[in-house]
């Protein structure tokens, strides 16, 4: 096992020995669910504000990005399969 991997190794014991602890307590495992819970509720917010907010200024948002990122890969694939095609005739 090289240098990297053992580092690994002992983070994710120590991090999982962290997280024991911490949800050992019931009370404590609620406050923090709670909290994941809170910023995650936020980050939707924001992310909504923000893609609001894009469309309004008539910038692409992140997720138009995305779909444009995906569409794009469905034409490279198709593009290679009729390549492959005209190859074979």
């Amino acid at each position: 096992m090289g240098i990297t991997e053992r580092i690994k190794s002992e983070a994710m014991g120590l991090s999982q020995k962290a997280m024991e602890r911490i949800f050992a307590d019931e009370k404590r495992a609620q406050r923090v669910a709670e909290a994941i819970g809170a910023v995650q509720r936020g980050k939707a917010a924001l992310d909504k504000t923000q893609q609001a907010v894009m469309h309004q200024l008539n910038f692409a948002s992140r997720s138009d990005f995305k779909d444009l990122g995906k569409s794009l890969s469905a034409l490279k694939r198709r593009v290679r399969e009729l390549e492959s095609k005209l190859g074979r005739i």
